[in-house]
Order: C-alpha cells, then structure tokens, then sequence
C-alpha cells in the first residue's frame, strides 16, 4: 500500500508564501500523475494542480501564476510553491497519486496538512 504524506503547511499573512512537501513511500515514477487538492472549511475537495510523470503540469484558474507543482523522482516527493496566498487559499491540502487528476482517477491520498492564510 503506497502511503504520501504531506508537509509544510501553517499559518501565513495574505502575500506570503509556503512550500509543501509530499513524500511518497514508494517510487513516485510509475505513477502517471501526482495532483494536489484542497478542501477549504464547509467546502467539498477541490483541484488545486497536477504533475504528470513527463513533468507536465496543469493548475486550477484560481492557482494559476501563483502556484507551481514540481517533482524529485530521485526522492520520491512532489512540492507545491504557492506564492501571493490569499485568505481564500486557506485549507487542507491533499497529495494524491494516481493514473489521472480526477478523484475517481487517484488512488491513494495523503492524510493532508493545513495551510492558513489571514487577511
């Protein structure tokens, strides 16, 4: 059972920046892609970007400029730079691996970490 766990989440002020870190237990190249969703309080999960195993990512409208995805295979781990945070910005922020960047096509997720960013 692959297991991702993510890192790097706080509390931040509006302009600020933080990088989050996802560690994969297992080698993260047969992976197909590796996204990263969010869930903001009361809200449901949404996508936040996705890498691919070619390096190609794909982000959110509301991400980006502002957010990038990247990968060190040799680790196994995946980051996300976010830049100029928002208040809206603010959630749990999900790793998750898997064929695709749809839920249904991700297989395994992390536990999560917070990311709060106040005005």
């Amino acid at each position: 059972q692959v297991q991702l766990a993510e890192a790097g989440g706080g509390l931040v002020q509006a302009g600020e920046s933080l990088r989050l870190a996802c560690a994969a237990s297992e080698s993260i190249f047969k992976f197909g892609s590796m996204a990263w969703y969010r869930q903001a309080p009361g809200k449901e999960r949404e996508f936040v970007g996705v890498i691919t195993s070619g390096g190609t990512t794909n982000y959110a409208d509301s991400v980006k400029g502002r957010f990038t995805i990247s990968r060190d295979d040799p680790l196994n781990r995946i980051y996300l730079q976010m830049n100029n945070l928002k208040p809206e910005d603010t959630g749990v922020y999900y790793c998750a691996a898997g064929t695709g960047w749809g839920m249904r096509e991700l297989d395994y997720w992390g536990k999560g970490t917070l990311v709060t960013v106040s005005s």
